[in-house]
């Protein structure tokens, strides 16, 4: 078991193929899936992708929208970031909790871009926010980043740490959208994937450690996906959130427990909770990490031994 102090191991290249989860199996069965079914029915997209021209009555696209890849780039990055970072979020979350995540981002990012849609035809008068086909996973997927930040902030992916992950992807994509007119069709979805799933993970996700809600950690405020130097603009800003979503009170992120007084957080209590998180997240990677080792170990000497008995 690794000692809080240990920094997190990278993750081994052996390991990036195995150890992958069912249900993220499933769910990449699904993309493949959907991106076959168009390539065999291309006429099945306005009902499957959210039109927002259509989204009334085809109200079941804020659903489908989301595991439907148009582009075989698309469904080749969804499908591998899905059994990526599926499996080092999963074990972590429980089934359950995953699944649940994954719905609920992709549900509400399809409200929220087809709410933006709308707003900016009558804005811009442009139809073409009318009648652009939204679709894609990478609005979970950006949201997958958001939980590994949270989670194992220290993990190195592609090495960079995965606290700078969700604000690297999002810089690059808006970057990219002023050389590209394909960009109103994935910036809106990848953008409200990030800012959902960290809303929802900041406020109201249940911790089964305490059975309290949200993570009010400092390292995962609104202000922590940008570079120190905007931090004391922004905190005011994120402010904002908590009145929002906690009404000023303490009672969906703010109370900690055994760390709080009169229902105020006493000081230092969400780096407690916050190094806690972290530890359980380490802890449980290298567990599996050391579990990958052993299965890939055993499949190694029983096939020495198998290649001995051939030769004997």
């Amino acid at each position: 078991m690794m000692s809080s102090s240990s920094p997190p191991q990278p993750l081994q290249a052996s390991s990036f193929y195995t150890g992958f989860t069912k249900l993220c199996k499933g769910l990449a069965v699904v993309l493949v899936g959907g991106f076959a079914l168009l390539q065999i029915f291309p006429s099945f997209l306005p009902y499957l992708a959210l039109i927002p021209s259509r989204t009334i009555p085809f109200t079941w696209n804020l659903i489908t929208a989301g595991y439907i890849e148009q582009s075989i780039i698309g469904v080749t990055i969804s499908t591998v970031g899905l059994l990526l970072l599926g499996k080092l979020l999963e074990p972590l979350w429980g089934s359950k909790e995953f699944l649940k995540f994954i719905m609920l981002v992709n549900v509400l990012t399809s409200i929220c871009v087809f709410v933006t849609a709308i707003a900016l035809y009558y804005i811009t008068r442009q139809e073409r926010y009318l009648y652009t086909p939204f679709s894609g996973f990478h609005g979970v997927l950006s949201g997958f980043l958001v939980g590994i930040k949270q989670i194992l902030p220290d993990q190195e992916l592609l090495k960079i740490k995965a606290k700078w992950m969700p604000t690297l992807v999002a810089l690059i994509s808006v970057a990219t959208s002023f050389f590209t007119m394909d960009s109103v069709s994935y910036l809106p979805t990848l953008l409200f994937g990030m800012y959902i799933s960290w809303i929802y993970l900041r406020y109201f996700q249940r911790r089964p450690e305490t059975s309290l809600k949200g993570d009010p950690s400092d390292d995962f405020s609104f202000s922590s996906f940008f570079p120190e130097f905007l931090r004391p603009v922004l905190d005011p800003i994120a402010s904002l959130f908590h009145l929002t979503f906690c009404g000023g009170s303490s009672e969906s992120s703010g109370e900690l427990g055994d760390h709080t007084y009169d229902g105020y957080p006493l000081p230092g209590s969400d780096s407690i909770e916050a190094i806690r998180r972290r530890e359980r997240g380490a802890r449980a990677l290298e567990q599996r990490l050391a579990a990958e080792k052993l299965s890939a170990m055993g499949k190694l000497e029983g096939t020495s031994h198998e290649g001995a008995a051939e030769n004997v």
